[in-house]
């Protein structure tokens, strides 16, 4: 029996609404999941927000309202989001919640416990647009306004010379243990990239981390120093736990987490080193197991470009799933886009992208197809007379093509894209059965050869909805819907079955209109 599946996005940062990056990390997270669910296994999905630290109190004082008032605003505008876009979560955790500050408080404790953590000054570069430090060997000079040099993070964001007293947490203590990690598990950061980025950072030495702020006071309460809050970082990766109701004992915990359960994180490539490095730090301090993987996703770029306030092409992901589609939009961000690398957006990609695929060659072969067992065979799945060599080779190739998704899916590196790539091939491969066979005609010649060859379109339609319900669910559901197939036959395991002879289905509708281009979208 495979272990239960835990798989989390990195939380979402609420000082301002959501952006197509935070929907591509839910969209691909949730494919995950509901791909692992539809295998069979118990998943445990978890996404949310990321409440505290000193750039939620710049930004509520800034617009006149409290830190408090501000989260709950935007968090709001985050929960929208994964309602809008189909997001399958568990749980939305929000980090002002009163069981994550009880979390946190107890890690702290464990570490604390461990003689891993000392009160000192702290003096140096922090950036409070990435919530992080920096060694000045890091940073970068750029010229700043008035041809003054300006030091900036790696990030490009800006840096402030910090002193104030800190609580340490004794990183460089860690600095062999986790490079055993990264030699023993290669699979616990992926891609290889980031790993070996990684991996050149700790063996150039790790200093001990500044984990408590005086400066400000939104974050969560170090116990036993009340005018010390916790490095938002501390509070914000201790979430995984609380979603599981760490330090309680509970159900989930010891099933999805300190009892060996599979646990991954999907993040974006510029907080590997949280993730990958304080994060498994901190569990070992604590004497709590580490998650299975940490996978670096990277970002999203509007026409190649990077998404900016300035440059004015930040977009409002709800904008285009209502102009577009919620699977249109999942399904081309899924299939476009190589999961670990950088890609490209544009409306006229979406379009032209979601049209060929989906709407000419998915929802064209169901109409066609299904519109044709409604005229000719009262509205009732045909029986199937005897199978041909072409008929083998369009189940025995959809057979393989699965073995091959799943073969994908469940390897360290998450190619969502390559396995719709062999979806969109099966698809292409059923719509040439379909023209080859050309029932049409045989109706007039060998309606009994019609049948069949409707039939296996059938079954053949139902299988490539099932391969495909992980990235454009609705969609996928509502072509299932078409074929009268019941829920408890919707997932991998119906794939072991035939489409059932004499079933009456529903007269087709079409599922994927093509899409038009928005006004003013092409002169961008």
């Amino acid at each position: 029996m495979s272990k239960p599946y835990y798989i989390t996005t990195a939380i979402s940062y609420p000082n301002g609404p959501p952006h197509i990056g935070h929907a591509y990390e839910a969209i691909a997270t949730d494919a995950i999941a509901r791909f692992q669910r539809m295998m069979g296994r118990d998943v445990r999905f978890q996404t949310g927000t990321d409440e505290h630290g000193l750039k939620m109190a710049q930004a509520a004082a800034a617009q006149g309202v409290s830190p408090g008032e501000l989260a709950d605003e935007m968090a709001n505008f985050f929960i929208v989001m994964t309602e809008k876009l189909n997001i399958s979560h568990d749980r939305f955790i929000r980090t002002t919640e009163a069981d994550h500050h009880k979390a946190s408080a107890a890690i702290w404790q464990a570490m604390e416990a461990n003689d891993d953590l000392y009160l000192d000054k702290y003096e140096g570069w922090y950036s409070v647009r990435d919530e992080a430090y920096y060694d000045e060997s890091e940073l970068i000079t750029a010229e700043g306004e008035g041809g003054t040099a300006e030091k900036l993070s790696p990030q490009g964001t800006p840096v402030e010379w910090t002193v104030e007293e800190s609580w340490f947490f004794r990183l460089s203590k860690y600095q062999e243990p986790l490079l055993r990690l990264f030699s023993e598990n290669p699979e616990f950061l992926k891609p290889d990239s980031r790993r070996n980025e990684m991996i050149k950072f700790v063996e150039g030495g790790l200093k001990d981390l500044s984990i408590s702020r005086t400066s400000f006071d939104w974050g969560v309460k170090v116990p036993g120093a009340d005018k010390h809050v916790m490095y938002v970082w501390v509070d914000a990766l201790t979430n995984y736990l609380t979603g599981l109701g760490y330090p309680e004992t509970t159900e989930n915990f010891p099933k999805y987490w300190s009892e060996g359960g599979d646990i991954a994180h999907i993040i974006g490539k510029d907080i590997v080193r949280f993730h990958s490095i304080y994060w498994p730090a901190f569990l070992m301090s604590a004497k709590l197991p580490l998650p299975k993987q940490v996978f670096g996703h990277g970002f999203l770029l509007n026409r190649g470009q990077k998404m900016s306030k300035s440059v004015g092409n930040v977009v409002d992901p709800l904008s285009l799933a209502d102009i577009f589609g919620v699977d249109q939009l999942r399904y081309f961000l899924l299939s476009e886009v190589v999961f670990g690398k950088d890609g490209s957006y544009s409306a006229e990609m979406i379009v032209t992208k979601t049209n060929a695929d989906l709407a000419n060659n998915f929802g064209n072969l169901a109409q066609r197809s299904l519109s044709m067992i409604a005229k000719n065979c009262d509205g009732k799945i045909p029986a199937a007379g005897e199978k041909t060599d072409s008929e083998e080779q369009l189940m025995a190739t959809l057979e393989d093509c699965f073995a091959s998704i799943e073969t994908l899916m469940n390897s360290g590196d998450f190619p969502i894209h390559a396995a719709i790539d062999l979806l969109r091939d099966r698809l292409s491969a059923t719509n040439q059965y379909f023209a080859d066979q050309a029932p049409w005609a045989l109706r007039k010649t060998d309606p009994a050869r019609a049948d069949t060859v409707l039939y296996y379109t059938a079954d053949a339609i139902r299988r490539l909805a099932i391969m495909l319900r992980w990235v454009i669910p609705e969609s996928c559901d509502k072509m299932l819907d078409l074929l009268n197939q019941p829920a408890e036959l919707r997932d991998f395991s119906a794939l072991q079955n035939m489409i059932e002879s004499g079933l009456e289905i529903p007269p087709p509708s079409p599922i994927f209109p093509r899409l038009e281009m928005p006004a003013g979208e092409g002169e961008a």
